[in-house]
C-alpha cells in the first residue's frame, strides 16, 4: 500500500521506522514546522522528519491542512491510508477522506478513556492500573472513531510518564504493522457513550507540590510529570525538580524530610524519592543527588 505518514515527535517515530522495517512504501511524511531549540534556539527538525529525511521521504510540513492547496499536496501523492501519530495539526473531513482506506490513528490509551492530548500522563496522574494502545479509524470528533485493533499493559507502581511512554512507543508501532497487515479482515469497533474522559494538556501549575496531599497522590505527580514538565518543590531557595517517587510507610509534619534518604512526610503516609534535579544540573539517582545537595532528617520541603 501507498502510505502517507502524519506525526512529530518521538511516540511516533518510533512507528514510521516500525513501518519503513516492515518494508511499507512511504510516499510523503507530515509533520510540525521545525521550531527553535537548544541554547542557540536554532531551528530543529522534528524526530519524525529526522527519520523522513534518513531515508529519502518527501516531507511536507504546512502551518495547517485546511487550505485547497495542502489538501491538493495530499491527494496528488494519492496515499491508500494514511497514518497519523501524535500529529499536532487538526485533520478537516477532506483531508480523512483523501486516503482510499481512510486514516488511522495511533492513541496512546483503552479508548473512549483519555482521549485528547496526554493521555500517558493523565493514566499515571489518576491512578489508573492499567492503559494502552488503540490504533482507530479516524473521524471528525476528537478521537471518536471505531477501534481496530486495542492492546493493553499494566501500569507500573513506579513508572513515570516517560518510561510508560517509551514502552507505549513500541506498542503502537508494532499495532500498527499488525493493523496494516489485517486490514480488510479487521472489524472496527464503535466506542461505548460509557467511561469517556478527556487528557487535557498538561498545565505547568499542577506541577508545584503540595505536601499536605496523600503519599499516593505525589507520587502520582510526580511520577505523572516526569520528565516534562517535572514536579517542583523548594528547598529554602533551591527549587527542585521531582522525577521519580515510590509510597512508602512514615508519618510526621507534611513536607518533612523524615531521614537523610530523601523520604518526605505527606499528609497521610510518605514518599521516597528516587530521582531528582536541580538548577544547572541533569537529573540524577537520588543517592547521586544527596551526595551535592543533603536534605538532612528534619530538612523542610515546600512549594513557597
Amino acid at each position: 500500500m501507498r502510505l502517507v505518514f502524519a506525526g512529530t515527535p518521538d511516540f511516533a517515530a518510533t512507528a514510521l521506522k516500525a513501518l519503513i522495517a516492515a518494508g511499507h512504501t512511504i510516499v510523503g511524511v507530515y509533520s510540525q514546522p521545525d521550531r527553535p531549540a537548544g541554547r542557540g534556539r536554532k531551528l530543529q527538525p522534528s524526530p519524525v522528519k529526522q527519520v523522513a529525511l534518513d531515508h529519502e521521504i518527501p516531507v511536507f510540513q504546512p502551518e495547517t491542512l485546511k487550505t485547497a492547496e495542502a489538501q491538493k499536496q495530499l491527494a496528488d501523492l494519492k496515499p491508500d491510508v494514511m497514518i497519523v501519530a501524535a500529529y499536532g495539526l487538526i485533520l478537516p473531513k477532506a483531508v480523512l477522506d483523501i486516503p482510499t482506506h481512510g486514516c488511522l490513528n495511533i492513541h496512546a490509551s483503552l479508548l473512549p478513556r483519555w482521549r485528547g492530548a496526554a493521555p500517558i500522563h493523565r493514566a499515571i496522574l489518576s491512578g489508573d492500573a492499567q492503559t494502552g494502545i488503540c490504533i482507530m479509524q479516524m473521524e471528525a470528533g476528537l478521537d471518536t472513531g471505531p477501534v481496530l485493533l486495542r492492546e493493553a499493559t499494566e501500569i507500573g507502581a513506579e513508572e513515570t510518564t516517560g518510561e510508560l511512554h517509551d514502552r507505549l512507543s513500541a506498542m503502537g508501532a508494532g499495532l500498527i504493522v499488525q493493523a496494516l497487515s489485517q486490514l480488510d479482515s479487521l472489524t472496527p469497533e464503535v466506542q461505548p457513550e460509557e467511561g469517556v474522559t478527556y487528557a487535557q494538556k498538561i498545565d505547568k501549575a499542577e506541577a508545584a507540590v503540595d505536601w499536605t496531599r496523600p503519599a499516593e497522590e505525589i507520587s502520582r505527580q510526580i511520577r505523572g510529570l516526569a520528565p516534562f514538565p517535572g514536579a517542583w518543590t523548594l528547598l529554602g531557595e533551591h527549587r527542585i525538580k521531582l522525577l521519580g517517587a515510590r509510597v512508602v510507610d512514615g508519618q510526621g509534619a507534611p513536607g518533612t524530610a523524615l531521614d537523610d534518604s530523601f523520604t518526605i512526610a505527606c499528609g497521610t503516609g510518605a514518599v521516597q524519592v528516587t530521582r531528582a534535579q536541580r538548577a544547572g544540573k541533569g537529573a540524577q539517582d537520588s543517592e547521586t543527588f544527596l551526595r551535592g545537595m543533603a536534605i538532612p532528617q528534619g530538612a523542610t520541603l515546600g512549594a513557597g
